[in-house]
């Protein structure tokens, strides 16, 4: 890593007015762009970090660059192509300044060093990123002592953390002060000497060494062990302790066997807490990463001789439209280059722009992205750890009502979401020959059915006559029901499903557009090969067969299915009793759905009784009986008269009146 000598030679291109841009409202637009284009201009093509300012002098964005010019000039460019976020920044800017570096190398670090310094607005920032604290081992002094500190100074100390759980850290520091007698004074030893021991030397807190009653090579050795204990070398600290009380009881030294006997007891129970998990063997730090939206949080396991020792995490604010790929450099850059100690091997999630060259200032550690095998599964494990932790901090933000499952999380991750789609909803249509087609929406939560939002509807803009239109259909659910909760100013859900392939997918979004909802995640399920089509993709995407993700996919297709068809025979079933009391003269709509709403059925209509039926609102004895004679007559189903009981027939029915 660069140290901050490296930049000594680094230069400031000059600026051409020193004075701030005047933003009084009869300056033109025009006039300020001009300006900055004549800065451009004269940008060296050499590797630099640039920084936008607003008219106050505040520093709104730091970037770096391996050719100035050519990255500073593409935001002066046609602002068609850029994000949302950078067309706000660049509205708000006025000047510009830049610092040129030999290398990108010195770039990445420089650009980290003024984002830690400025905080700008539009910058992806590490969330309390001077809140962590550190543990602090002062191996500059011919006496080290060891303390807490949350700042960090280039003074030859080793620093331990940042401890984000400061539990783990108070735990951390217990441990050292009843173990090795860590003097806890601030004398500047030996040049500072008291007169007299304090009272940790008579508790035996502190072997004295500020009165000559321990060498300093015996201090020395001690705060070794020390430092192998803070760094996870357990093992290697009870193999010292053992070896020095097998020396002392050699030499009969039980006193001081006694204290090694101690230390070590010490040591064997705070082993056993900090051992999580076994692994495959090596040192290895594991970063996991997750995100929702705004929000995201990078959990970082730390593995040490094939042990799991503990777990660090950090959020990230100001990540708006911006990639995970930026946004995991952002943290790598911040934060784990900073790290004072650092594993030989670190294993990450995806690649990120920046690797080679964030690689190139790790020396000594090896950067993987596992695709498979045990150090795959460690990457699994440490991504369950980053989601745990954005839950727990979306429920204590009341961001969200309840934990959002795995496969919700996998799901956004395979169709590249940013949003989580903690809220779905799934589109089906469903059709008997060309009549009664309905459309149903069902709404998951979290992974889970939520069936109070579930809604069906009847298809009104397909001509029964032509017979089905899948397409048409979908357009018209998909149409109706956002266009009645954008009415109703209800929630809009994280990502919409449609049953179908590229048709049904290219008709939703036509819908999705006619309401300004075309930013909406969208993607379409097609049932014979799961396949998962997205818009703006030519390609599908194939899930595999046991991804939890296509599980819920599927789930939501078959609940959608399952709906509509439930509602599609519904509807066949009033349209055939409707159809058969049309029949019956003197029964309206009124007693026709007082009829529907009492029996369900026709069958229901036949099986009642006269006085069941007469008993409905608007009905009476004759009119019951009318229509049970009626449905009787026109029963397919009902046996046929018997000859003894059937009317008199006339001599020639078919005769004339003469």
């Amino acid at each position: 890593m660069p140290s901050p000598d490296a930049f000594a030679g680094c230069w400031v291109v000059p600026e051409q007015n020193d004075a701030p841009v005047d933003r009084h409202p009869d300056t033109p637009t025009r006039q300020m762009s001009e300006l900055l284009h004549a800065k451009v201009a004269q940008l060296p093509e050499t590797p630099g970090v640039y920084l936008w300012k607003s008219d106050d002098g505040t520093v709104l964005y730091v970037g770096k660059a391996n050719k100035l010019r050519q990255r500073v000039r593409s935001y002066l460019a046609d602002d068609a192509g850029m994000s949302p976020k950078t067309r706000m920044l660049m509205q708000r800017v006025t000047d510009l300044d830049t610092i040129v570096v030999p290398s990108e190398t010195h770039a990445l670090i420089l650009e980290y060093n003024l984002i830690k310094e400025h905080r700008p607005q539009y910058n992806i920032v590490l969330r309390d990123d001077k809140s962590y604290p550190y543990v602090k081992v002062t191996l500059q002094e011919p006496y080290p002592r060891v303390f807490v500190t949350r700042r960090l100074v280039d003074d030859g100390a080793r620093y331990f953390g940042p401890y984000t759980d400061v539990g783990a850290m108070r735990k951390a520091l217990n441990v050292v002060k009843r173990i090795f007698t860590v003097r806890s004074c601030r004398f500047d030893m030996p040049r500072e000497m008291p007169e007299r021991a304090c009272l940790d030397f008579y508790i035996k807190r502190c072997k004295g060494p500020c009165v000559g009653a321990q060498s300093q090579a015996d201090y020395g050795a001690m705060i070794d062990e020390v430092v192998c204990f803070l760094d996870g070398r357990t093992d290697e600290v009870v193999r010292r302790v053992r070896a020095r009380m097998a020396e002392a009881s050699d030499a009969m030294d039980y006193e001081r066997a006694a204290e090694m006997r101690d230390a070590l007891t010490h040591l064997t129970q705070m082993e056993e807490p900090t051992v999580m998990l076994n692994v495959e063997g090596g040192d290895r730090d594991v970063v996991g990463y997750a995100r929702d939206g705004e929000d995201a949080c990078v959990a970082l396991l730390r593995i040490r001789g094939g042990r799991l020792l503990g777990r660090e995490h950090r959020f990230l604010e100001h990540i708006e439209e911006e990639p995970d790929t930026r946004v995991l450099g952002a943290y790598l850059v911040a934060s784990y280059l900073a790290a004072s100690e650092r594993a030989t091997e670190l294993l990450l999630p995806f690649e990120f722009p920046d690797r080679e060259l964030f690689a190139a200032s790790l020396p000594g550690t090896n950067v993987v992205l596992p695709q498979r095998g045990p150090r795959r599964e460690l990457l699994d494990l440490a991504e369950q750890n980053a989601r745990h932790l954005l839950e727990e901090f979306k429920l204590a933000g009341l961001e969200a009502d309840e934990r959002a499952a795995d496969p919700v999380y996998e799901l956004g991750r395979e169709l590249g979401l940013q949003k989580i789609p903690r809220s779905l909803v799934c589109f089906d249509n469903s059709t008997a020959q060309g009549k009664d087609s309905v459309g149903s929406v069902v709404w998951f939560e979290n992974g889970r059915p939520r069936r109070s939002e579930y809604r069906t509807m009847r298809v009104l803009s397909v001509d029964e006559a032509l017979g089905p239109d899948d397409f048409a259909s979908m357009r018209e659910v998909v149409g109706r029901y956002f266009r009645r909760r954008l009415d109703e100013k209800k929630p809009l859900p994280d990502l919409v499903v449609v049953d179908g392939g590229k048709g049904q997918l290219s008709s939703a979004a036509e819908a999705l557009a006619e309401l300004g909802l075309e930013r909406l995640p969208l993607v379409s399920l097609a049932k014979r090969d799961e396949e998962v089509f997205m818009v703006g993709k030519s390609e599908s995407l194939r899930l595999s067969r046991r991804s939890p993700a296509l599980r819920l996919l599927q789930q939501a297709r078959d609940e959608a299915h399952r709906t509509a068809v439930t509602y599609n025979r519904k509807r066949r079933t009033m349209r055939t009793v409707t159809s058969e009391l049309l029949k019956i003269p003197g029964v309206g709509p009124v007693k026709r759905r007082a009829l529907l709403t009492a029996f369900g059925s026709i069958q229901g209509v036949r099986a009642a009784s006269v006085d069941a039926i007469a008993a409905l609102p608007g009905w009476s004895s004759k009119a019951a009986e009318k229509v049970l004679e009626t449905l009787k007559q026109n029963d397919p189903t009902a046996a046929p008269s018997s000859p003894t009981t059937a009317p008199p027939q006339t001599p020639d029915l078919h005769s004339s009146p003469e």
